[in-house]
């Protein structure tokens, strides 16, 4: 009897709502039946995803599959993190940095063959005031920008790039900048910056690798803080990042830790963690949960 995995594929997923959730289950459950496996595929929705996963681990599968982007991996990784059963990904989703950074396919059918191997490979989570994540969150102009880029797409009916580029005038247009004060491993400092990002390991900021992370497993935050406090400073940044040119002296200060806590005179905050802005309350506590996800992933990336 083929090993019997349970497939959550979240219907507003970039691929899946394209193509129409009843199409990609029909191509998901025929991919993991050829590579040996029998799937339950079910849709579900975005903010159900948490929920799912607990009564499909409840049921006890070789493997919890999840199609969708870094959004709807976190909310997976959220229940899975520290358990015995593994995260199987099909990355649906549109940038999915997450499968890209374990170096896993892009397409359905090899994403399903990875699956089927069954090497298990664990990999560093994040945690933000108890909230698990993947990638990276980060405060300021970030979570801003994000936030009305959705605005546009769903109020004004505009496409994601449309809706990217007004949204990143809205930000220029009312910028500003924070004072926080920081504490990472026992050190403090206060800081006055347009953007504060933590990231799950490392993040690469040169070409050609900009952007990617090498290693899941190192057991590390990373924290980066933007110098240049101006708005023009902030166009700066974002011109260098796009054309692999950022220098840490420069640019940002970096610094590695396995705790962080941040600290402002507001007690209410908005976050982007994994691409979601989510509230949060001061003092905002990070901290790394080493190897607590278990993945199917066969190598290591590139």
């Amino acid at each position: 009897m083929k090993p019997r995995a349970v497939v959550l594929l979240n219907a507003a997923a970039g691929s899946v709502a394209s193509t129409g959730v009843a199409a990609v289950g029909v191509r998901v459950s025929n991919a993991l039946a050829r590579s040996g496996l029998a799937a339950d595929v079910r849709p579900v929705d975005s903010r159900s995803v948490a929920a799912e996963v607990r009564a499909a681990v409840a049921a006890r599968p070789a493997v919890v599959i999840v199609g969708g982007g870094d959004g709807t991996l976190s909310s997976a990784a959220g229940v899975l993190a520290g358990g015995p059963t593994p995260l199987g990904i099909l990355p649906l989703g549109t940038k999915n940095h997450f499968a890209r950074d374990l170096g896993l396919p892009l397409d359905v059918e090899a994403a399903a063959g990875v699956i089927a191997a069954g090497r298990v490979r664990r990999v560093d989570v994040g945690e933000v005031n108890g909230r698990v994540f993947l990638n990276n969150c980060s405060l300021g102009v970030y979570p801003d920008l994000v936030r009305d880029r959705e605005t546009q797409k769903t109020r004004e009916d505009r496409g994601r790039g449309p809706a990217m580029l007004r949204a990143s005038w809205n930000a220029l247009r009312r910028f500003r900048v924070r004072t926080v004060t920081l504490r990472a491993d026992g050190r403090v400092w206060r800081v006055t910056t347009p953007l504060v990002f933590v990231g799950n390991n490392r993040y690469e900021t040169r070409l050609p690798a900009l952007g990617r992370r090498n290693a899941l497993e190192d057991g590390q935050l990373w924290l980066y803080v933007a110098r240049d406090v101006s708005r023009l400073g902030i166009v700066r940044l974002g011109a260098r990042m796009l054309l692999g040119r950022l220098e840490r002296a420069r640019d940002f200060e970096a610094l590695s830790a396995t705790e962080l806590e941040l600290r402002t005179r507001r007690s209410h905050l908005r976050l982007a963690v994994d691409g979601e802005v989510l509230p949060m309350v001061s003092p905002v506590r990070w901290r790394v949960r080493p190897e607590a996800l278990a993945v199917l992933a066969t190598a290591e990336p590139s």
